[in-house]
Formats: structure tokens, C-alpha cells, sequence
């Protein structure tokens, strides 16, 4: 039996933990060639690691996906392995909290330069390899393969959160950049789609209380959420406990196949139930 991602060249950022881990092995398992990214080195070299050790083939490429560089990149790591570009899911992406009156401009500017600007550049970068690409397909067949772009958007970003004014403002651009994509680059085959996550168990909504922190770039930043409040969170989930990162990457991996071939310009919320 064939695989969904037979032959396809995807590119997963934040792929060395949680979510993005979770679909890189999703993506391999079905037969993709993944580019791994995420800030931090050992974690992409142990989920490379891990996909080969599973029998599928995998690149490590670390670095900030807000650096100037990173986009062209990733792009050309991309071309130079495998030749191409097929899939890319941005990922990548913390949360930094603070109440609207209390937020600082560096908060804001981090956060809607990682979960929005970074996607918006990388889209960008990939403009060869997926319209130009397209271009020479209809010309040779009257068709262009199929290629995908999967942005990950949040609950926050459909409803709001409290303490969240960056992170949902960034996750709600995200599904305008994703509306807007689906339909600029359609002639190309290209299908644009959104997930909208909503509690899903990972280092970003573990109890604060455990001390994890994420590396900006410049500093640590403390991520998770009071564990009070977590609980909290969690009962108001019809189905009453959190997503796992696995079931999270299936989301993902539903708009990378073939079977969202028609499907574009969509949010699907990954929530447990819970609907806007």
C-alpha cells in the first residue's frame, strides 16, 4: 500500500519537541523526506535520529526561524537534499504572557515575529521551488502537483485569551495569511489550511510550577500555565482532557495528503470539542 506522503519533501519548524515532533514522525512514517528544524540542535538531531532509526529519512537544520537568513535557508536546504519543496508547516512558536497594561513591545514584537512575520517569510522563500515549480508542471502536463502549506493557529487566535493579546493576535493574523494564500497561489495547486489548536499536552501548557523555559534567542522566557488555572482549562474541554501531540500531528497530517487536495483556505479547530 502506497503512503500519503510518498516522495514528498516537507519542512516541519519546532520539529525537535511537541507538536512538531509528532508530525515530523507522522510525515517520515508515511513516507515524506523531513527537513527538521526547531532553535535548539540536540532535539532535531534526536528526532532525525528517531525517523531514521524507524526506516525514513530525515535533515537536521537548526536556527532561529526569525533570523534574517533562516528562510532562504530552510528553502535551499530543502532543494540541495532532495531537490524540491512539497509541504512546509510552520510551526515554530512559545508563548510569553502578560496582561495588555503590563506587556512589553519587545513581548509583542517577539511573539508576532515568530508565530506570524517568520511563517509570512518563509512562504516567501519558498515562491521558487512551489509557483515557479508549478509553472513547469502545467506546462509539461497541464497540472501542477499538489503542495501544501499548514500554519498553526490557536483557540486564542479565534477567541481571545486572557493574557494572550500577542499570542492571539499573532495565531489570528496567521488565519488571514492563510485565507489570503489559498487563494494568491490556487492556480499553483497550492492548498493553504490552518489548524487551530486547543489544549494540547506539551511543555507550553505544562504547570508552571515545573520551571520549564524556552530560549528566545536573547534570554530564557518561563512558559507553561499555573497549574490551577490549567485545571481550569482542562474541565471546560467537552472532551475533558488534553490533546496529545500525536493526535495534534494527525491534524496536520490530514492537510499535508491527498486527501485535502480540494480543501483550502480552512481552519480546523483541534480541540476536544470545543467550536467557534
Amino acid at each position: 500500500m502506497e503512503k500519503m506522503l510518498e516522495n514528498k519533501v516537507a519542512l516541519v519548524t519546532g520539529s525537535g519537541r511537541g507538536i512538531g515532533r509528532a508530525t515530523a514522525l507522522a510525515f517520515a512514517r508515511e513516507g515524506a523526506n523531513v527537513i527538521v528544524s526547531d532553535i535548539d540542535a540536540e532535539p532535531v538531531e534526536e528526532t532525525v535520529a528517531d525517523i531514521k532509526k524507524a526506516g525514513g529519512d530525515a535533515v537536521a537544520y537548526a536556527g532561529d526561524v526569525t533570523a534574517k537568513d533562516f528562510p532562504a535557508g530552510i528553502v535551499q536546504k530543502a532543494i540541495d537534499t532532495w531537490g524540491g519543496l512539497h509541504i512546509i508547516v510552520n510551526n515554530a512558536g512559545f508563548t510569553w504572557d502578560s496582561m495588555i497594561h503590563k506587556m512589553s513591545e519587545e513581548q509583542w514584537d517577539k511573539i508576532l515575529d515568530i508565530h506570524l512575520k517568520a511563517p509570512f517569510r518563509i512562504i516567501q522563500a519558498a515562491k521558487p521551488v512551489f509557483c515557479d515549480a508549478a509553472k513547469q508542471e502545467i506546462e509539461k502536463n497541464g497540472r501542477a502537483v499538489a503542495r501544501k502549506i499548514i500554519n498553526v493557529s490557536s483557540i486564542a487566535g479565534l477567541g481571545g485569551n486572557v493574557g494572550q493579546v500577542n499570542y492571539s493576535s499573532a495565531k489570528s493574523g496567521i488565519v488571514g495569511l492563510t485565507k489570503t494564500m489559498s487563494k494568491e497561489w490556487a492556480r499553483y495547486n497550492v492548498q493553504a489550511n490552518c489548524v487551530a489548536f486547543g489544549f494540547i499536552d506539551t511543555r507550553l501548557t505544562q504547570a508552571k510550577e515545573k520551571g520549564v523555559a524556552v530560549d528566545t534567542g536573547k534570554e530564557k522566557v518561563a512558559v507553561g500555565i499555573p497549574e490551577k488555572q490549567r485545571d481550569m482549562f482542562i474541565m471546560a474541554i467537552p472532551m475533558a482532557r488534553a490533546g496529545t501531540a500525536e493526535e495534534a500531528a494527525n491534524s496536520i497530517l490530514f492537510f499535508a495528503s491527498p486527501l485535502s487536495d480540494y480543501v483550502s483556505g480552512q481552519v480546523l479547530v483541534c480541540g476536544g470539542g470545543i467550536s467557534f
